[in-house]
């Protein structure tokens, strides 16, 4: 059918698109402690191993919520799940900027940061399973792109800028105090404002067993769980490259005020091929997109990335090229969530919650490899386990094919996948 609207031209589902901009104002508000809340906790009698528990115990929170908002969000309604996961949010921000952080009461710190942790997964990965539930096939790889632009420009882009403005202004405390009037306003955009309507599958009966679906479906189709494998590669270089490369690029030359300007150079970068590989994705084949821009154009650019500060002598404008290129080519995965759940008829919140749980579980096993493994085979072996890990995922995604099946919309996926 010929796009009608402007939405429709750009991919954006037109029903859900106050739900687009709820996730944006929400993950800016979650994301703005990103960059300085470590160093602050030190600067204030911490010690790293204290900061390190602390994200540690958020990032397996991180990982569990993840896992259960795909099937949360089938078993009861998107709009439940992530109303849960905004309930938690607020409750740990209370507890640990209120209570922990004012006295540094370090259990209390790991409680409430753990419960806020719980928050974010919920609210913008039942959101997702919404997007794949309520959008044609035909125009999924788009729409999940639009999906990971705004969490990522959110949380990495908006959330830095909003925080770097906010904490001269107003100070760290009040900076977290902020983000709970950002994600209630979030909120209310994709839970009040967006009147789409989504029929949870679940029977009433029957909730408890949906929490099992997400440990079944990989028995039912094993597809799912190479899916999953594949989305935890993703990412795992994203969480594994801020332990190590800064120390890295010091030792060329280059100073933490540059680094922090490259990375957040290549999330921009990211936030734009977001779009532009859902556009691919839907065009080239899903699958054929993550193949080979996802899996062996990260592992290419992962090596590109790591030994251009040695190439060009530190000169700060030849390594941010190949930085840019690796988190452009880092949305190569993007069509990996509309690729998964395209995999079964019906248990998608199932299929969601093993590619959820793949989103959060780098962020303790990219810190997890560097902690094994530098001091064994140094920072530039890490880097050739990473690029490996991607090639692995090239790979894997080969054997990720969709199944046969007669609709005119399913038949075009098939033959742009080449299965």
């Amino acid at each position: 059918m010929t796009p009608t609207t402007p939405f429709d031209r750009i991919g954006l589902p037109r029903h859900l698109a106050w739900g687009y901009l709820g996730i944006l104002i929400f993950m800016m508000g979650d994301g703005v402690e990103q960059g300085w809340l470590s160093p602050y906790l030190l600067d204030r009698g911490m010690t790293i191993q204290q900061s390190a528990s602390l994200f540690t115990v958020y990032g397996i929170t991180i990982a569990i919520s993840s896992w259960f908002s795909g099937v949360l969000a089938e078993g009861y309604g998107p709009r439940k799940a992530m109303l849960m996961g905004i309930l938690l949010y607020i409750l740990g921000t209370v507890g640990f900027v209120g209570l922990g952080m004012k006295s540094l009461n370090f259990p209390v710190m790991l409680l409430t940061y753990a419960v806020r942790g719980f928050g974010y997964p919920l609210f913008a990965y039942s959101f997702l399973v919404w997007i794949t539930y309520r959008t044609p096939e035909n125009a999924l790889g788009r729409a999940v792109g639009w999906f990971w632009f705004v969490f990522t420009g959110g949380l990495n882009v908006f959330g830095a800028y909003y925080s770097s403005w906010a904490i001269e202004r107003i100070g760290y405390q009040n900076t977290l105090w902020s983000s709970i009037f950002w994600v209630s306003v979030g909120a209310f955009l994709a839970l009040v404002l967006n009147k789409d309507q989504f029929h949870s599958t679940g029977e009433a009966a029957g909730k408890a067993k949906e929490l099992l679906k997400g440990f079944t479906i990989i028995r039912e189709e094993p597809k799912v769980l190479i899916g999953g494998i594949v989305r935890i590669i993703n990412t795992t270089a994203q969480f594994a490259f801020p332990v190590f490369m800064p120390t890295y690029m010091a030792a060329h030359g280059l100073s933490t005020q540059e680094w922090l300007w490259i990375w957040g150079t290549i999330f921009t970068s990211n936030i734009i091929f977001n779009l532009i590989f859902g556009f691919v994705g839907d065009r080239l084949g899903w699958q054929n997109t993550i193949m080979w821009f996802g899996g062996f154009g990260c592992g290419v650019s992962t090596l590109l990335f790591y030994y251009s500060p040695a190439l060009f002598d530190g000169n700060f404008w030849l390594i941010l090229i190949p930085g840019i290129l690796w988190g452009g080519l880092l949305a190569g995965y993007v069509p990996l969530s509309a690729l998964v759940p395209s995999l079964v008829k019906e248990e998608k919140g199932a299929a969601m919650a093993i590619l959820n749980l793949g989103a959060g579980l780098p962020v303790f096993i990219g810190p997890a490899i560097v902690g094994l493994f530098i001091g064994s085979i140094g920072s530039e072996g890490v880097a050739w386990t990473l690029a490996i890990l991607y090639f692995i995922s090239a790979v894997l995604t080969r054997f990720i094919t969709l199944p046969q099946k007669s609709s005119v919309g399913e038949k075009h996926l098939i033959v742009n996948d080449n299965n």
